[in-house]
């Protein structure tokens, strides 16, 4: 399903570092997942994020890549990038809280601090 992002708005890494990093504190999402063993796929946990940042800080959904895919056990850790208009990027830590079954809970957490973009 694809999704329609307004073109006026755009994603500033510095404003939203400080916003996501007030706001997704202990910012939390869950998935259910269809395997006998609990795993989120890369693709889908990027997806999952970008969501949860849009309707945590009010603006669209921003370009967040993860690099692997989020296995669930209690613990785990994984980052993923969210890359803004300006090509300056911000990291985000995904954190597996608890696995019911096949759904896998997770806090999101933003760094307070953003990357430059490449000169």
């Amino acid at each position: 399903m694809a999704i329609s992002r307004p073109t006026a708005a755009k994603w500033s890494v510095p404003a939203v570092a400080v916003t996501a990093g007030m706001l997704l504190v202990g910012c939390s999402a869950s998935v259910h997942v269809g395997k006998t063993e609990p795993k989120l796929s890369a693709e889908k946990l990027a997806t999952t994020v970008s969501e949860k940042l849009a309707r945590t800080t009010g603006q669209p959904e921003p370009d967040v890549s993860c690099p692997e895919d989020l296995t669930g056990k209690v613990g785990t850790t994984t980052r993923c990038e969210l890359t803004a208009d300006d090509g300056s990027t911000l990291g985000v830590t995904v954190t597996v809280t608890s696995v019911e079954g096949e759904q896998i809970n997770f806090d999101i957490k933003a760094d307070e601090t953003a990357s430059p973009a490449p000169n």
